[in-house]
């Protein structure tokens, strides 16, 4: 068992851009997706992605807001053991130009061509209650 810190953590977490995302389905089911944090790596707890507001994983957050995300990745400059996360948490949708803009990439036009005046696009904060990661041979948990 390892006692890493959040800061400790979130430095290892740099590399890794793309989770999946898991929801509650509206049939009760778990649902995953892949989804990129676009860069926005500095790990706080705390993290944010883009969607359009009648995708089914809107509809379902606004359901259930229980979230999961799954980061899996190599850490280290020459690869080094694997780093596997998981985050437990809740999340809200924030709808507010400004809280996008602080978050916004370039990268996201592809997606939402009209920026953050894209209609439609609603932010996706995802708030830890519980992380746990495996890296290499430790293991931990962190409550932040």
């Amino acid at each position: 068992m390892s006692d890493l810190t959040l800061p400790e953590l979130s430095k290892k977490m740099r590399k890794l851009d793309f989770t999946m995302l898991t929801t509650i389905s509206l049939e009760g089911g778990v649902s995953a997706r892949p989804m990129s944090n676009n860069g926005d790596v500095d790990y706080d707890g705390d993290s944010y992605f883009f969607a359009y507001a009648q995708s089914r994983k809107i509809l379902e957050i606004r359901a259930d807001n229980n979230v999961g995300l799954t980061y899996t990745g190599a850490v280290g400059m020459l690869g080094g053991p694997p780093l596997f996360v998981d985050v437990q948490g809740i999340a809200s949708l924030i709808e507010d130009k400004a809280a996008f803009a602080e978050h916004w990439t370039k990268d996201l036009d592809r997606y939402f061509p009209e920026g953050i005046d894209t209609p439609g696009v609603v932010m996706i904060k995802v708030q830890a209650e519980s992380i746990r990661y495996w890296d290499g041979g430790d293991e931990g948990v962190i409550n932040p």
